[in-house]
């Protein structure tokens, strides 16, 4: 469910379908809506548009999800844009703002965050894109705590748990040389 209007309307037209509005809402509503999914499933990525729109019912789909007991999330990085000074490598953009942007999500249902970064092995990792991905991380984990939206742990088996509102307990950690 993370994926841009762009992707769902590659695999809608796979099958023969225009990226209509009401397309993507049925392809959707399909998903989220597919018997028993509860059951194999905690938790959901949604992309922003889809943290907002209802199913073909009229139902909101983050109720949808949260009915079945499914923890609904939301993708809030912004891409990925070069990295100045480095070998070619890139960094994520979405920090500015994002302040405001979770506390709207955390109105709207999202209890979880996902944001990516890439480090590039074949041209890197420089140490640039390694202290550029930790800040980032760092940043995006403490911004996503204040605002009651928790960022999935990266560390052992907690990977998926979702933290209470308001949680100041850090739950990502940076090792390495430099940082132990």
């Amino acid at each position: 469910m993370d994926e841009s209007n762009v992707t769902c309307g590659k695999r809608l037209a796979s099958i023969g379908l225009e990226n209509t509005e009401a397309n993507l809402q049925a392809y959707r509503t399909l998903l989220v809506t597919a018997p028993g999914l509860g059951q194999y499933i905690s938790g959901a990525i949604l992309f922003e548009e889809t943290l907002y729109q209802s199913a073909t019912d009229g139902r909101k789909i983050v109720d949808i999800l949260t009915e079945q007991g499914i923890v609904p999330g939301i993708k809030v990085d912004k891409g990925l844009v070069p990295l100045a000074g480095s070998n070619d490598e890139s960094w994520c953009q979405g920090l500015d703002g994002l302040a405001a942007r979770e506390a709207a999500y955390y109105q709207q249902g999202a209890r979880f965050a996902k944001w990516r970064t890439v480090v590039s092995i074949p041209n890197g990792p420089s140490e640039l894109a390694v202290k550029e991905a930790a800040w980032g991380l760092a940043r995006y984990a403490a911004i996503s705590q204040d605002n009651g939206v928790s960022s999935p742990s990266t560390d052992g088996p907690s990977a998926q748990a979702v933290q209470p509102k308001r949680s100041r307990k850090p739950n990502v950690r940076v090792t390495g040389p430099e940082w132990e």
